[in-house]
């Protein structure tokens, strides 16, 4: 199911209203897609580089359209809608523990799904669930989706098809040190 849904993705990459359907994935992805709109992103800025400004923008804005949604789901319909799409994502069993740490790590818990690849779905229904402050999700959201997105189309745009290796094998890891290093370095601020 899995790959018929990516190959599905792959080839909306090349259609005509191909920026409506980066739009369309990055709202689902934001909320219950499994598919992440970079997928789309990769082979549209590769195909027209003078466009990775305002691919990355379409991106960022439809994912945190679908951040808002599933925000909604967690805060409204967490029983009925939440529940089965964080058992689809083996997360509901978790959920009661996290819930009870979420809001002391709020906005931290946004960033580093926003940016990295642990599924940024399953934080935007935490955040509807555990009641984080709206103003807060709403402006980390805006910040890290924006710098995944902005940061690979940046990385398209300068080096193209050459790199698209390297960000599909390393990005999200590399994403994840950046946000283990910032952490860090907030801590050994904080306690020196």
């Amino acid at each position: 199911m899995i790959r018929r849904i990516y190959d599905w993705t792959m080839a909306k990459a090349s259609h005509p209203k191909a920026m409506w359907f980066l739009a369309i994935t990055a709202f689902v992805e934001a909320s219950v897609f499994p598919i992440p709109p970079d997928v789309l992103m990769i082979p549209m800025i590769l195909a027209t580089p003078w466009r990775a400004w305002k691919i990355a923008l379409v991106a960022t804005a439809g994912s945190v359209a679908g951040g808002c949604l599933g925000y909604l789901i967690g805060y409204g319909f967490m029983d009925v809608i939440g529940q089965p799409i964080l058992q689809f994502y083996g997360k509901a069993q978790s959920f009661d523990e996290l819930a009870l740490r979420f809001n002391e790590m709020g906005g931290w818990a946004v960033l580093i799904a926003g940016v990295t690849p642990f599924p940024y779905k399953v934080i935007t229904i935490f955040s509807g669930a555990t009641h984080l402050s709206p103003p807060l999700f709403l402006g980390v959201s805006v910040l890290a989706r924006s710098l995944r997105f902005f940061i690979l189309a940046g990385l398209l745009w300068k080096f193209g098809a050459p790199i698209k290796t390297f960000i599909e094998r390393w990005l999200g890891l590399l994403f994840t040190l950046f946000v283990v290093l910032l952490i860090g370095g907030f801590y050994l601020l904080k306690y020196i």
